[in-house]
């Protein structure tokens, strides 16, 4: 991933706390034919590693756990808010017109060699924990024995788990970093009037950014 050393993302728990708040992974891997895509909802655990391990699993259908192999090197991309930034928003459009519309997003990248678990065991714990953190926000979470014993033995049948430790995390962090600090003002009040949740957290974003270059320089 292409990063301009303004964007640059390089804090740890940053970049855990993205990936736990937004757990949809797009994970890349090398198929027998080419690349190979998938989206899964991953578990970060943070204490498997110096960069986490990430849990999840994909339907037994899904040949692509039948093509991981020792070397099966794999990365799963997280994306947090996003946004168009219109150049309406810039004071500089009417001061001298040199302005052009971006794009502001978060990412992490994270890398590492995957395989595939069968084992009953860590599978029911996979689905414990992940129902547990996602079921947490319920006023009567679900957990996995509220279902029958026999129902739950077919549905892990019909599913293979797949680990993935992180040997390395990339992380990106476009928040208008690189804009002149009067347009990057004026991109927090303008994602801040728009109504969807994804622009309010990008202002945020952008606000966090212009506060620790602020602080950084005093």
């Amino acid at each position: 991933m292409y990063v301009n050393p303004r964007h640059r993302l390089t804090d740890r728990d940053t970049m855990f706390a993205l990936m736990a708040s937004h757990p949809l992974g797009a994970w890349v891997c090398h198929g027998d034919h080419g690349l190979v895509a998938n989206h899964v909802p991953f578990l970060l655990d943070r204490s498997r590693g110096p960069f986490g391990t990430l849990i999840g699993h994909v339907s037994r259908a899904n040949k692509v756990w039948r093509d991981l192999g020792p070397a099966s090197s794999s990365v799963v991309m997280f994306q947090g808010p996003q946004a168009y930034i219109t150049p309406g928003w810039y004071p500089g459009k009417s001061e001298h017109g040199k302005v052009v519309p971006t794009w502001n997003y978060v990412v992490a990248h994270a890398h590492g060699v995957a395989r595939a678990i069968e084992d009953r065991e860590w599978l029911f714990d996979m689905l414990r924990r992940l129902t547990q953190v996602h079921e947490a926000p319920q006023a009567a979470p679900w957990s996995v024995s509220d279902a029958p014993a026999s129902f739950m033995d077919k549905m892990m049948r019909a599913i293979v788990g797949i680990e993935i430790p992180i040997d390395r995390l990339e992380g990106k962090l476009k928040a208008s970093q690189d804009e002149a600090m009067s347009d990057r003002v004026g991109t927090v009040r303008g994602l801040g009037d728009q109504a969807c949740d994804a622009a309010r957290a990008m202002a945020a974003l952008v606000q966090e950014a212009i506060d620790a270059e602020v602080a950084g320089s005093l």
